[in-house]
């Protein structure tokens, strides 16, 4: 009997992407649909000459990203809608890809502002209107920071919802419920949330105004404010040297 090689000396990230590949290669040619039921797992790990545990990793990437979905006792099934981005999928990336900081803080201050002039071009008078209200309930909740919290994320949501594209939205939502889940652990050490809340009503009059221009300023002001507002309060001037938990720092 010839004996199977399994090459999990390759490094994990790689033998991860080897198994997105594969099952991206299976739906894109047709060989498994939407709603379909993929491989053993046992067929599948021999295919790729990888362990089984490898193989449950890239499984796990494709579930958090919302391409599969694991059903116990049935097995592992190709999701009937379209993936749908969670706070996991972002985890799973940072994780798999060494994610820093100061990187995702640097990569939603270049996707949110511009979100934002995107929605100063296309709010309607709906999207105005929820504004107003996030930014009336967070000058009411100065006094309770995990109340505030909820409105500064519902604000940044119904920006991304006046942008008008899906996949910025999607983007968006990913990045966001990621960091309220992370922003909710320590919103209590907040040390000045009427700054905050003044600056997400700028974004907000940007916005109403229909200036594209401003609402990116603005934006940009107000991220940058809030990441020296949590090197602050974290004692942490540095956001390359700090750990995960400083994700947090770009939800105010």
């Amino acid at each position: 009997m010839k004996k199977e090689v399994v090459n999990d000396a390759t490094p994990h990230s790689q033998l991860t992407m080897q198994v997105v590949e594969h099952v991206r290669s299976l739906i894109a040619s047709g060989e498994v649909k939407p709603g379909d039921r993929l491989p053993p797992e046992r067929e599948l790990a021999r295919e790729l000459k990888i362990s089984r545990s490898s193989l449950r990793a890239g499984i796990g990437f494709l579930s958090a990203m919302g391409v599969l979905k694991s059903r116990h006792g049935a097995g592992t099934f190709v999701s009937s809608g379209p993936p749908a981005f969670d706070s996991s999928s972002l985890t799973v990336l940072g994780a798999l890809h060494g994610f820093l900081p100061w990187q995702m803080f640097e990569a939603r201050l270049v996707l949110e502002s511009s979100v934002a002039a995107l929605a100063a071009e296309r709010a309607t008078d709906e999207h105005i209107a929820e504004l107003a209200e996030e930014v009336a309930e967070m000058y009411a909740s100065l006094a309770d920071p995990q109340e505030y919290l909820i409105h500064d994320v519902r604000f940044h949501r119904t920006i991304a919802r006046a942008a008008g594209n899906p996949i910025l939205g999607a983007l968006m939502e990913t990045i966001t419920a990621n960091l309220y889940e992370l922003r909710s652990k320590t919103v209590q050490n907040s040390q000045d949330l009427k700054e905050s809340s003044e600056m997400h009503r700028e974004i907000f009059r940007a916005i109403r105004s229909h200036n594209p221009a401003l609402a990116r300023q603005t934006m940009e002001k107000h991220l940058n404010l809030a990441r020296t507002a949590q090197d602050a309060e974290t004692d942490q001037p540095h956001p390359e040297d700090r750990d995960s938990d400083a994700i947090e720092s770009v939800i105010e």
